[in-house]
């Protein structure tokens, strides 16, 4: 059972300004209500500019949660877009892996957070996605989503997730974050579980992958140059022989990708022999829906293999609300069942 959290800036620094302070005290409150200790590691509170320009602090916060015995579960605080500048203070001298060796903590997060789960994945740690502080801890509502607190509940109680099924409501994107809309709910909608876009209902496998936007800018420098390069230089894409098996996990974030952009992304990913060695496909719901079709069909196209099992409508990512997904861990995924047991 986890009693100490640390919470981690590692893309942005949004936690630390004062338009969210009323968010951050009602994610604060929830989990001290949880019986919680709850750490701020000593750079996740400096705010939007000193996170981006300090990518260094970023990468002490996080290798001090894993040195700090005390530390249970590593929370981030919210996802960004340049995770990737911690690679250098991670692996130039070894730091993130002498870091985590010997330990056991929970790591969650998600979004540009990708790139922290596969950094932690190069040094044979297990993570898990899917959630974070601000984005879902904070909800501004009476009370955590309700699909989204049953996982984390889990999480911080048994250490581990057992199982996830589909939720039956999916919510509209909070646009407003302002305090006036403390207690407002989400636009809520019905939902249909998981969908079996193509191939056999049933595969099996350790699942990992993550933000397709993030994992676009592993391959495509038109956010960041250096970004492909750096990615590259301290392996953070794993190679084909090690996603044998495996399956892949896809989710799109806020940012709505354009199909176009989207289809660009899946042939990265056949070029570098994802497809070609996975076991199976999990895509999370687009966030509002947006372009759900299109994605469907360049998924289709783009892996060109009808027996390739791929599963969509996923619960997981951007679009609410948010399972956790164990990496590292075996899944067997049953469509038919619309259940995912890991071991």
């Amino acid at each position: 059972m986890v009693k100490t959290v640390a919470i981690v800036s590692l893309s942005a620094g949004t936690l630390g300004e004062s338009f969210v302070k009323h968010e951050l005290d009602i994610g604060v409150k929830r989990l001290a209500g949880y019986g919680l200790s709850v750490r701020f590691m000593p750079h996740a509170l400096a705010g939007t500019e000193h996170i981006k320009n300090h990518p260094e602090d970023r990468a002490a916060d996080l290798l001090a949660a894993f040195r700090d015995p005390e530390i249970d579960m590593i929370l981030c605080a919210i996802g960004g877009d340049d995770t990737y500048r911690l690679a250098p203070y991670l692996f130039e001298n070894g730091e993130l892996r002498t870091a985590v060796s010997g330990t056991d903590k929970i790591f969650l997060g998600f979004s540009d957070t990708t790139v922290n789960h596969m950094m932690l994945h190069k040094v044979g740690v297990k993570t898990f996605y899917g959630q974070s502080f601000l984005s879902d801890v904070c909800e501004l509502d009476k009370e955590m989503l309700p699909y989204t607190r049953r996982y984390f509940e889990e999480l911080i109680g048994t250490g581990t997730i057992r199982a996830v099924t589909p939720g039956d409501t999916w919510y509209e994107a909070r646009t407003d974050f302002s305090s006036e809309q403390i207690g407002v709910p989400l636009p809520a909608h019905p939902d249909t579980g998981f969908e079996l876009l193509q191939g056999s209902p049933r595969f099996t496998g350790k699942i990992l992958g993550g933000c397709i936007d993030t994992l676009f800018d592993f391959f495509d420098g038109g956010r960041y140059a250096d970004m492909p390069a750096v990615c590259q230089k301290y392996g953070l894409f794993p190679g084909a022989e090690d996603w044998k098996g495996r399956i892949f996990l896809l989710e799109s974030s806020e940012e709505y990708m354009p199909p176009e952009k989207y289809r660009r992304a899946l042939e990265y990913f056949k070029a570098a022999g994802v497809f070609g060695a996975v076991s199976g496909v999990l895509v999370g719901k687009p966030m509002d829906r947006k372009y759900e079709a299109e994605y469907k069909a360049a998924l289709t196209e783009v892996i060109a293999d009808p027996a390739l099992p791929v599963v969509c409508n996923v619960n997981i990512g951007h679009a609410l609300p948010r399972c956790i997904l164990p990496f590292g861990e075996e899944a067997a995924v049953d469509a038919n069942e619309q259940r995912i047991t890991f071991a």
